[in-house]
C-alpha cells in the first residue's frame, strides 16, 4: 500500500554563523514538525559551512539516500550566500536568472531603492528550478525536483513552508501523545522496552527531567495508526501503575 511507505526527508542547514554559535538554529525544530503532518519524517540534519565543497558533498550525500532535501540559509544578496551556486555544482548545471522571481524582487524593492546587482543575486536559481512564494519579503525560496532552497531566517521559512503545505507527497501524518510519569527512566527502561515490543507500529521516546527536586520523565509515544498509539498508551498507562507510579496525561509540564 502507498501509505505503508515511509517518506524521510533531510536538511542541510547552512551558514558560517550557526557553526560559531552566533546564531542559534530554529528551522530544524519547525521544519520537523511540519514534515510530520505531511507524512515525512526528518531523517537526518546536516550543519555546514559557507563552503561550496561542504555543501556539494552534503546535497549530494543527503538527497541520493532521502526522498526528499531541504536546505536553509545562503540565499540572500551578499558574496557569502553561495547555496544556489553550490547546489547548481553539485547538480552538475548553470545558474540563470529566474524571470518571474526578477519581477517579484522588482516590485518589492520599487520603493526601497530599486533592484541593485546584490539585490538581483536573490533571483538566481539552478538552471531549471521552480520558485516557492514568500509572503514576507521578497526574495522567494526555490524548488528544483525533490529539493527545496529555503530562507534560513526562521519567520521567513515558516511562510514558505506555508505556501508548500499540501503540495510534497508523503504517507500517513505521524502522531503522538505524552505520558508523564514521577520516576528515574532507567527505572522503568524494561517497562518501557516491552510496551514498544508489544506495539511494532509506535515508538516510545522518554525525555528525562529534575523539577522541584523530582527527578521525572515524559514519555511520548509516536505512530502513524491512531488506534495503535491509543492502544499503546493504554498498556504504558497501565503498566506504570501497576508497578507502583504516578502517571500524568498530556505529559509533565517543565515550567
Amino acid at each position: 500500500m502507498e501509505n505503508s511507505k515511509i517518506w524521510t526527508a533531510a536538511l542541510v542547514v547552512i551558514g558560517d554563523e550557526i557553526l560559531s554559535g552566533r546564531t542559534q538554529d530554529k528551522n530544524v525544530a519547525q521544519l520537523a514538525k511540519w514534515l510530520n503532518v505531511q507524512g515525512i519524517r526528518l531523517a537526518e540534519v546536516r550543519v555546514v559551512a559557507d563552503d561550496e565543497a561542504a555543501i556539494v558533498e552534503a546535497v549530494n550525500a543527503l538527497r541520493a539516500r532521502n526522498d526528499y532535501l531541504f536546505t536553509t540559509g545562503g540565499i540572500g544578496p551578499t558574496h557569502d550566500d553561495i547555496t544556489v551556486d553550490s547546489i547548481a555544482a553539485a547538480l552538475g548545471i548553470g545558474v540563470e536568472i529566474h524571470p518571474k522571481a526578477r519581477a517579484v524582487l522588482e516590485q518589492y524593492y520599487l520603493d526601497k531603492g530599486g533592484l541593485n546587482d546584490a539585490r538581483l543575486r536573490m533571483a538566481r536559481v539552478p538552471a531549471g528550478a521552480q520558485l516557492i512564494e514568500n509572503r514576507m519579503s521578497g526574495a522567494p525560496g526555490i524548488q528544483l525536483g525533490n529539493i527545496f532552497i529555503m530562507a534560513g531566517v526562521p519567520h521567513i521559512m515558516a511562510g514558505m513552508l506555508d505556501a508548500l503545505t499540501g503540495t510534497l507527497q508523503g504517507g500517513s501524518p505521524l502522531q503522538s501523545l505524552t505520558i508523564g510519569c514521577w520516576t528515574a527512566e532507567s527505572e522503568v527502561a524494561d517497562l518501557l522496552s516491552k510496551t514498544e515490543t508489544d506495539n511494532p507500529s509506535c515508538q516510545i521516546g522518554s525525555y528525562p527531567f529534575f523539577r522541584s527536586g523530582r527527578v521525572g520523565a515524559n514519555f511520548v509515544i509516536r505512530s502513524t495508526d491512531s488506534q495503535a498509539l491509543t492502544s499503546c498508551g493504554a498498556q504504558l498507562t497501565q503498566s506504570l501503575t501497576d508497578a507502583g507510579y504516578e502517571t500524568v496525561p498530556d505529559g509533565i509540564a517543565l515550567s
